[in-house]
């Protein structure tokens, strides 16, 4: 997005990604015309955050958006995925996201316990040394600043391979191509349904499958 918006404006725009992303992540940046820096794949998203932050701190011509620690993230949320859920489903009673940025954790679960403070905000994570792209293993030691995690009424972990099952049954079945980190909200969605006698659970699905080919 960011690659696209400032293309349009007329800036520069570098981004640092580890070197294990998939093809079609760093295709789509190049089509847009952005530099492409890549930080040692086995250091994760926590290995691109401190390179990233080097380069700013060694040239004052970048400006780095930081969406980790970015107020405008969770407002986004608080301000559009919140009202559009509390719209087409007022009876929610859970709300499953992928903890990533913890910007859609944050915004819409804010809004949505300010409708009714009973809805349970619920993060589904990777499983401890297990890597599902998108999402943040917070025992690695990085916390994103815009994440409180008061605001979670629970974290689940969801190994990768359950995360590309129901990435694979959710496309067989729906018709729904979704990412590899909508494989793990829908798996922590299914363990909260199996706990529950009633109840409506919307499960964000934050990206599309095409970039996971």
């Amino acid at each position: 997005s960011l690659a696209m918006v400032l293309s349009n404006l007329g800036y520069r725009f570098t981004a640092v990604m580890p070197d294990n992303v998939s093809p079609e992540r760093t295709e789509l940046l190049r089509a847009y015309g952005a530099e492409i820096i890549y930080s040692p794949g086995e250091q994760g998203s926590n290995g691109s955050i401190a390179m990233a932050k080097e380069i700013v701190a060694n040239d004052p011509a970048y400006l780095m958006l930081f969406q980790y620690g970015n107020e405008a993230n969770p407002r986004a949320h608080y301000e559009t995925t919140g009202p559009e859920i509390i719209r087409d489903l007022p009876e929610v009673t859970h709300f499953v996201a992928g903890l990533g940025t913890g910007g859609t954790l944050m915004g819409a679960g804010r809004r949505l316990k300010e409708f009714r403070s009973k809805i349970e905000v619920i993060a589904a994570a990777p499983e401890p040394d297990d890597r599902i792209q998108g999402l943040r293993d917070l025992e690695e030691g990085f916390v994103p600043p815009i994440l409180d995690l008061n605001m979670l009424d629970r974290r689940i972990m969801i190994s990768g391979e359950e995360s590309f099952k129901q990435t694979a049954d959710v496309l067989r079945r729906e018709g729904v191509f979704a990412g590899v980190s909508s494989g793990a909200t829908l798996a922590a969605a299914m363990k909260v349904a199996e706990r529950l006698d009633e109840g409506n659970i919307v499960a964000l699905f934050a990206d599309g499958g095409w970039k996971y080919l």
